[in-house]
C-alpha cells in the first residue's frame, strides 16, 4: 500500500476538516458542487450521498454525524492523500476513508438514506453506479 494513504494525517489536515465538518452550510455547498464535478466517475457514489443524508438527518445521533462529516470533509478537501485528478486511483483514499466511516456507523444509515441517494443520482441524470464495482 502507498506511503501516502498508511501515513497519518498532519495537524493541518486535521484541523482542516474539522473546519469544514464545522462550516455545514460550506460543506453542503463544496460537497453538492464536487458531486457534481465527479459523481458520475466514481462508483461510490450512491454511498456517499446516503452517509451525507444520513449527516444531516435531525434524526441522526451527534457521534455518528461527526464521522460522516468527517468522511464528507474528507470527499471535498482538496488536499488528499491520492490526487482526486488521477484517473482510476485517485478517489481510493475518499472510498477507503468513506468505506472506514461507513463500518463505523452502517446501523444508522437507514432505507430512506440509501433511498434518497439513489433518488438523487438518477434525478440528476447518473447511472447508478455497478454494485460489484464499490
Amino acid at each position: 500500500m502507498s506511503e501516502s494513504i498508511t501515513k497519518p494525517f498532519t495537524k493541518a489536515e486535521i484541523e482542516a476538516m474539522r473546519r469544514a465538518a464545522r462550516d455545514e452550510d460550506g460543506l453542503k455547498r463544496r460537497f453538492r458542487d464536487k458531486l457534481r464535478k465527479v459523481g458520475s466517475r466514481i462508483p461510490f457514489a450512491e454511498d456517499l450521498l446516503a452517509a451525507y443524508f444520513c449527516a444531516v438527518d435531525p434524526q441522526t445521533p451527534r457521534r455518528v454525524k461527526v464521522i460522516l462529516l468527517g468522511a464528507v470533509a474528507y470527499f471535498v478537501f482538496p488536499t488528499d492523500a491520492i490526487s482526486d485528478f488521477l484517473p482510476l486511483i485517485g478517489f481510493a483514499d475518499d472510498a477507503a476513508v468513506l468505506a472506514t466511516a461507513i463500518a463505523h456507523v452502517a446501523g444508522s444509515i437507514t432505507d430512506t438514506h440509501r433511498k434518497q441517494a439513489r433518488d438523487t443520482l438518477q434525478s440528476e441524470g447518473r447511472q447508478k453506479p455497478d454494485a460489484g464495482a464499490a
